[in-house]
């Protein structure tokens, strides 16, 4: 029996949501989505570009076709350098209101976590609270709304396996192998 793939989770619209973008890249449709105070969703690749309007939870009506903001082609722009291997880290202003402040205080953790190193989720853990945190770490992980940008998937187990990802293993793969990781993981 193989591993169940993780539903796509629907980002619940916000309504101090401003534009969103759908875009693609070599690695499929992604989207960004900000409010006023910044950059507050990011939508992994996805095959189709009705997959990432149904991801953002917002009708075509609402994407504002090619009259995005700076930020959002700011973000646009960086996510596709870093797919591309020419970006390696992320300068945008971030919305994190939509997460609890643990959770926010785990994302700001993220965030420091450099390109190109791992980390376990028992290491995050220690940052924010003590290692009794780490369920409640893979937790906020999982409810990270800007993967990639808040890089969730430099997290994993303490034996160095994969661990989990919402975006599911084979994406987080491929994201640790263009960051030149995933031969520091334990096989299996």
């Amino acid at each position: 029996m193989g591993k169940r793939q993780p539903s796509p989770k629907r980002i619940t619209p916000d309504a101090s949501r401003v534009t969103a973008c759908i875009f693609r890249t070599r690695w499929g449709w992604m989207g960004v989505s900000e409010t006023t105070k910044g950059i507050d969703a990011v939508v992994l690749p996805k095959a189709s570009r009705q997959a990432v309007l149904s991801e953002l939870g917002l009708p075509s009506a609402e994407l504002l076709e090619g009259r995005t903001s700076p930020r959002l082609r700011e973000a646009q722009a960086q996510l596709t350098g870093y797919l591309a291997g020419t970006r390696r880290s992320f300068d945008l202003s971030l919305d994190l209101s939509r997460g609890t402040s643990f959770q926010q205080k785990v994302w700001r953790t993220l965030r420091r976590i450099s390109y190109g190193r791992l980390r376990s989720y028992q290491w995050v853990a220690l940052r924010v609270g003590g290692s009794r945190y780490a369920r409640a770490v893979g937790n906020a992980l999982g409810a990270n709304p800007m993967p990639i940008v808040i890089p969730c998937h430099r997290i994993v187990a303490q034996d160095t396996s994969l661990g989990g990802f919402s975006g599911g293993l084979p994406t987080k793969r491929k994201l640790l192998t263009l960051e030149g990781t995933l031969a520091e993981l334990r096989p299996g």
